[in-house]
């Protein structure tokens, strides 16, 4: 009885250290495609999850608020590692409840013209993430997602702390790099 509860014990820990706190989407779920408005280096496109998907692993990050405090703090740590995200063959691309006008700023102020972040003033990126944010629906929550080129989440992390997301996305991509790699 007490081997069996450090079993249940031991393998809830190693679910919390691979995911984080329980994110929207679990390992192996199908992210859902979508196509909207983003900015980049101050210019608006249309940004597509799956035509970035055939260029390889998507890391997709919800974020509250442009020019909020954790937002700039976490869009600069992700400009900053861009150098990072593509030796591994990675996209990046942040999605925000945020006008396109207000990315389209944020995307030359705090990402350094570097990623581009998407708008989803209708939240229905969100919602199909389950990134809403509970006490506040009309933010996302910050969660972070790898999505492996097939479409498929291998990889999600979530945390109001914007300060260990760039990291954890780096290490569970080179996980995931080195198990497609065997």
């Amino acid at each position: 009885m007490v081997r069996s509860k450090h079993l249940v014990a031991m393998s809830l820990l190693a679910t919390c250290v691979v995911t984080g706190a329980k994110a929207a989407l679990d390992i192996g779920d199908r992210a859902p495609n979508f196509t909207t408005e983003a900015a980049m280096a101050g210019r608006p496109f249309s940004y597509s999850l799956s035509d970035n998907l055939a260029k390889g692993p998507v890391v997709l990050y919800f974020f509250p608020a442009a020019f909020s405090d954790g937002c700039s703090i976490e869009a600069h740590e992700f400009a900053e590692a861009m150098g990072k995200f593509e030796a591994l063959g990675a996209t990046v691309v942040g999605v925000s409840g945020d006008d396109i006008d207000t990315l389209s700023k944020f995307s030359v102020k705090s990402c350094n013209g570097k990623f581009p972040v998407a708008s989803d003033e209708s939240k229905s990126i969100m919602k199909s993430f389950d990134a809403v944010m509970q006490s506040r629906p009309d933010y996302a929550n910050r969660i972070s997602y790898v999505i492996a080129p097939g479409g498929t989440v291998v990889y999600s992390y979530m945390s109001l702390n914007p300060v260990k997301h760039v990291a954890k996305i780096l290490d569970a991509l080179r996980v995931w790099k080195q198990q497609t790699l065997k």
